[in-house]
Formats: structure tokens, C-alpha cells, sequence
């Protein structure tokens, strides 16, 4: 089972404490389920969605602007197109989305039964094939990854129940993909040229969530991620209250208390890729628990001393 949240971050090569991240929240109203933030270097802006709010949010902060697209359907994840606007996955299907005016274009059709499952997690890698997994929202193990090039949009991964925590490593040889109610985070060879995986094996294990329901002593479940310049995969663990930094290897390195109990996906942003944003989710918890925890559903921010990777942008 993973550690406690120590609230700091310990680096491989560490000579001593390290200082608290201090969070705030974006001054922005809380989303329902935030998920999917992305820092657009060329824009200077974090893109997130809401899923359950049916919103794509931008929020620039040298001018402290925030912008809000609404959809008639959830928006799961969003990236970036180098012609400008982004491609989103939404229930219904993957679109390319003007940010200039909100509309959208079809690119596919949704390869699932809406009424079961959605798309949830997805990102560019670094040739920029958009790739995408679903969840099934009865959690039956019929999930599955896919992966978006100019040419196809292929079946990669099945038998998941909740895709999630997609992520490259620095030479972009290593692909990590998450099976959230599996508490599994996997580990793959990545082809570049291809994008064809190989060798899978588990990279990071969490203990499952006590059969009582209980939150108490219960480190999280893996849900979306983000990758540093040193390799390090950080995790945001669901329910754990915390995230989770993990070496190349899979050695837990910290574990980094939260202000609030459901993180859902970090990134890296500002100029220096030194702002650690964490989206975070409201939906349907409990009460008291959003009682005391007033920035649920905020994005929150930190400073740390390792950069993140820059987002890649998806040509597609």
C-alpha cells in the first residue's frame, strides 16, 4: 500500500527537506469533473474540460481570462492541432473544435454504444497520432484504447473497464496506460515510427480500495497523469487525495498531499513548465466532504523545482 502524503516532493538525487507545495486554485468557478489540462505554449493559456459540466475551459493568466465552450455532450479530453484549435473527444465521437467561435467538426464516429460507455483519457504522442480510451460506465471490462492517425483510427487495447493515464517517457520509448479500476498503472515499448507496443508489464501497483467503502488510510486509485524531464511519471490518485511520483523504474518517490480528496489528471505549464496544475472533481461526493473541502472541483496550482514535458500536439 502506498505510504502516507509526506507534502513535499522528494527528488531521486535528494540532500535534504524539500519545501511544501503550497496549492491555490485558479481563480476560476469549479468545474463538476475537471480532467484533460493541457499548457499551450504558443496561446500562454491551461486548456481543461469538464466532462459532467459539457464545458472546454481556457484560462490565460497574464490577463486573468477565463473562457468557456458548452456542448450538448461531455467533452472527455482535449489536445491541441498546430494549425490552431483542438481535437476533443467527446460521447458522440472525436472532433476537431474552434476555439475561436466553439463549433466542432466530426472526424469519427463514437465505435461504442453511447448509452454505455464514453471516451475518456487521451493524448498526442510525440509524432502526433491522437490516442484515446473509454470507460464503461457499468464497469464491465469492455473498454478499450485507441489510436487516431491521418489514415485509420485503429482498436489498440481491450478487455480495460476504465481507460486511463496515458503518458510518454522523455525519449518517447516507453508508453504508460492505466487501467483505473484495475489500481494498475502498465508500462509498454513504444515504436516511434509505427506507434506499434510491445512488452507490456505492470509499472506501478496501488492496494485496492478497502470492501467497506472506507477513505480512511485508502491511497487512491490511478487516474490521469503527466510526465517530467527527469522520466518521472506523476499520478493523480482519485479518492487518495494526493499524487503520486514514480521513478522511471516504478519506485515510489513521494507521495503529495492535496487540499482535496479526487485529483484527476496534473500537467505542467507556465513559460518554464515549472506549474504543476492538477484538475480535481466535485461529482457526486459526499456533503460534508465538499463542506470541507470548499476548492473540490477547482484546478489548483503549484510551483516544483522539475519541469514537466511540453504537451504534444496532435496532427490529425
Amino acid at each position: 500500500m502506498p505510504p502516507p502524503c509526506i507534502g513535499f516532493i522528494a527528488q531521486r538525487r535528494y540532500d535534504g527537506a524539500m519545501p511544501r507545495l503550497e496549492f491555490t486554485p485558479l481563480p476560476v468557478p469549479a468545474s463538476i469533473l475537471g480532467e484533460s489540462p493541457f499548457w499551450h505554449p504558443a496561446e500562454r493559456a491551461l486548456y481543461w474540460v469538464d466532462i459532467a459540466g459539457r464545458a472546454i475551459n481556457r484560462y490565460t493568466p497574464a490577463t486573468d481570462e477565463h473562457q468557456r465552450w458548452p456542448f450538448e455532450t461531455e467533452p472527455s479530453c482535449i489536445a491541441p492541432r498546430p494549425d490552431g484549435g483542438l481535437i476533443a473527444a467527446m460521447r458522440d465521437g472525436l472532433f476537431h473544435v474552434d476555439v475561436r467561435d466553439g463549433t466542432r467538426e466530426r472526424i469519427v464516429r463514437a465505435p461504442y454504444d453511447p448509452a454505455e460507455q464514453r471516451f475518456n483519457d487521451g493524448k498526442a504522442d510525440p509524432q502526433g497520432r491522437f490516442w484515446v480510451g473509454t470507460i464503461h460506465e457499468q464497469r464491465l471490462p469492455q473498454a478499450a484504447l485507441y489510436c487516431l492517425t491521418l489514415d485509420s483510427f485503429d482498436h489498440v487495447l481491450g478487455d480495460a473497464t476504465n481507460s486511463n493515464g496515458l503518458g510518454w517517457s522523455p525519449d518517447g520509448a516507453t508508453l504508460y496506460w492505466t487501467d483505473t479500476k484495475l489500481h494498475t498503472v502498465f508500462a509498454f515499448d513504444f515504436e516511434p515510427a509505427s506507434g506499434s507496443l510491445s512488452r507490456r508489464r505492470i509499472f506501478a501497483r496501488f492496494a485496492p480500495k478497502p470492501d467497506d467503502g472506507s477513505l480512511e488510510g485508502y491511497g487512491g486509485r490511478p487516474d490521469g497523469a503527466a510526465v517530467d524531464v527527469e522520466g518521472c511519471y506523476w499520478a493523480a490518485c482519485f479518492e487518495g487525495k494526493r499524487l503520486a511520483r514514480f521513478s522511471p523504474e516504478g519506485e515510489l518517490l513521494a507521495s503529495v498531499e492535496l487540499p482535496v480528496r479526487c485529483p484527476t489528471m496534473p500537467c505542467f505549464g507556465g513559460d518554464d513548465l515549472r506549474t504543476l496544475y492538477v484538475t480535481t472533481s466535485r461529482e457526486k461526493r459526499p456533503a460534508d466532504e465538499l463542506a470541507r473541502e470548499p476548492w473540490a472541483g477547482r484546478v489548483l496550482q503549484a510551483r516544483v523545482d522539475v519541469p514537466g514535458l511540453p504537451v504534444n500536439f496532435a496532427d490529425v
